[in-house]
């Protein structure tokens, strides 16, 4: 039987959406990948996202961010529509940042200067820049790493160093793909905890999207199972785990928190 180490996840107190996804359908090809689903993103709260592969997890990301266009729906962020709305301005409007699952910095830069890059596509004033940086090496532990190239970086301090970039713009909803996939026990305790932290000290909303479904539900305030299309099951990571369609279509019978 699944065990799943609860952490201590903060309760918000906020049923205000930040980001609402209504009515949304979207095609590839003829093939249907959301059937009229609707997704509420409160703020401050950690949502997770579970589902096999192929069922639109990473399309809702794309959603918000404007990577696709849903073909039928609209998309609310901050109470404003933004439904085809392009990319860049989403993410300076609305503050959102971005976690991706591959990638995310230019393996030939130092930490330091993967900082002072994107900090330069979003903060003019270069004293802000440096108090922001120095801010983030701080708070990430960076002091000893900020001269090594990140192509020598290992996996969770590669991950570390994504996050923070994505935290430059500071901002309010933070889209993280993946983010425990090929990473070790320890490091993974380390980005819940870190990811827990964004909750509580910079009231960041979080949207985790994984795999690792014993990792993803000890750190989140609600999840949503996504199965054919359509979003199964929803509510916090026991409501979840003790429904009988996400049993039956994702998690198993013997999946259980304790």
């Amino acid at each position: 039987m699944a065990l799943i180490k609860k952490f201590k996840v903060k309760n918000y107190n906020s049923n205000e959406p930040i980001v609402e996804l209504k009515n949304i359908s979207v095609f590839f090809n003829k093939r249907q990948i959301l059937n009229n689903i609707n997704v509420k993103i409160n703020k401050h709260e950690i949502l997770g996202m579970l589902g096999p592969n192929g069922v639109g997890k990473s399309t809702i990301f794309n959603l918000i961010t404007g990577l696709k266009d849903p073909n039928y729906g609209k998309i609310y962020i901050d109470g404003i529509e933004c439904t085809g709305l392009p990319i860049n301005e989403r993410f300076t409007k609305f503050k959102l940042g971005l976690v991706p699952q591959h990638g995310g910095v230019i393996q030939d830069l130092t930490l330091h200067d993967n900082l002072k890059l994107v900090s330069e596509i979003h903060i003019i004033e270069k004293d802000l820049r440096n108090m922001k940086i120095d801010k983030l090496i701080t708070q990430f532990e960076f002091e000893a790493l900020l001269n090594i190239k990140a192509k020598h970086l290992s996996g969770g301090q590669r991950k570390k160093l994504v996050i923070a970039m994505a935290l430059i713009n500071d901002p309010k909803i933070l889209l993280l793909d993946e983010p425990f996939a090929a990473l070790d026990i320890l490091t993974i305790k380390m980005l819940q905890e870190i990811i827990l932290n964004l909750q509580s000290n910079d009231e960041i909303s979080v949207v985790i999207c994984d795999h690792q479904a014993r990792d993803l539900l000890s750190c989140v305030n609600r999840a949503i199972i996504l199965s054919n299309g359509k979003i199964i099951a929803s509510g916090s990571p026991d409501e979840v785990i003790s429904d009988k369609d996400a049993k039956t279509q994702y998690f198993g019978e013997e999946f259980n928190i304790k």
